[in-house]
């Protein structure tokens, strides 16, 4: 943002900051909040600490203290974020028809020091490899053109979760244990959820939606969603509505099933088209059709539907499983007899 378009944010920027005052143990510090989110939405070449101290006319010393040594309470602070996205999207004009849209996410930063709270070595998907660093699972909200974060949790890997001393000597509390990712995440639905954001959609990635009990929970709590599924998910084309795969069928992959499985082969290919206000429109072609879902527990207690999409200009597949298939589906018609 430019100065000019800060300063005309300055008075709303100070009201929504002034919810958050008592979040803070120690209020008579909370102006520095102020001096750091300007900074951060500044259009600064580099956003670390000494360029926006220097950026608000703050002693850089000073902002490194106020980040490093005052306790928040963060409990507090996303309630208030959830009470206030939940007030300000109640109030905001469904301008695309697709309502509140949810979406599940995380991010990862490369960090190597002991004493970091969760840093290990895992896959950072901000490196696109294995390396020592911490990954947060994030959920964001929007509608329309506004978009906004309601949510982060810090994954603990098991070996962390198991080493209690060293949680408590950086500060993690007794009741932050390891969770599978999907498992915070469906925590944070039902969370925000419960502060009043209603959710007409929830979109993810293959991260998430390779695991069967998120889609599985999100199918108890009767959420409508469209998630990305790894070419390798394993399931089967539907052949007869309601009857479910023999108990020792095997699922195959998804990009065998949609190339090998009649009701796929049969249909024509439907134009997709992603619109993107800030790049041009994503265009490409998509197939759909309901199917079992197989996993170490068995078959899904019931079908879904499991889009096919192409981009021809990359080449690029992507598998999907959306509540409903996005576009009219045509059943292939059998050959008269």
């Amino acid at each position: 943002m430019t100065e000019h378009e800060l300063r005309a944010l300055g008075p709303a920027l100070r009201r929504f900051l002034d919810e958050f005052l008592f979040c803070c143990a120690y209020t008579q510090t909370f102006a520095h909040l102020a001096t750091y989110v300007r900074g951060l939405l500044a259009d600064l070449p580099r956003k670390t600490v000494a360029p926006i101290a220097l950026h608000g006319g703050t002693p850089v010393r000073t902002l490194q203290e106020f980040l490093r040594d005052h306790v928040w309470d963060f409990a507090h602070v996303r309630a208030g974020v959830q009470a206030h996205t939940a007030a300000l999207l109640a109030a905001l004009p469904d301008t695309d028809g697709l309502g509140t849209v949810g979406l599940i996410d995380e991010t990862s930063v490369v960090k190597s020091g002991p004493q970091t709270p969760g840093v290990h070595r895992q896959y950072l998907d901000w490196v696109g490899k294995v390396a020592h660093g911490i990954v947060t699972v994030h959920r964001g909200v929007c509608k329309g053109p506004f978009p906004s974060l309601v949510d982060a949790d810090l994954f603990l890997p098991e070996s962390w979760s198991q080493d209690r001393r060293r949680c408590r000597a950086a500060g993690l509390p007794d009741d932050l244990v390891h969770r599978p990712k999907w498992q915070i995440a469906l925590e944070q639905v039902e969370r925000a959820v419960g502060r009043g954001i209603t959710l007409d959609w929830l979109t993810f990635d293959e991260e998430y939606g390779k695991s069967p009990g998120f889609v599985a929970g999100l199918d108890q709590r009767r959420r409508r969603f469209i998630g990305e599924v790894p070419r390798s998910f394993s399931c089967l084309a539907a052949v007869k509505r309601g009857t479910p795969p023999p108990a020792g069928a095997k699922g195959r992959p998804a990009e065998q099933v949609v190339r090998t499985a009649s009701v796929f082969r049969g249909q024509t290919w439907q134009v997709l088209r992603l619109h993107r206000p800030t790049v041009a429109d994503q265009v490409g072609r998509g197939k759909a059709a309901r199917g079992w879902r197989s996993s170490r527990r068995g078959w899904s207690a019931g079908t879904s539907w499991l889009l096919w999409a192409a981009n021809d200009a990359t080449g690029e597949e992507k598998f999907f499983l959306p509540t409903t298939p996005m576009f009219s589906v045509s059943r292939p018609k059998r050959p008269c007899k």
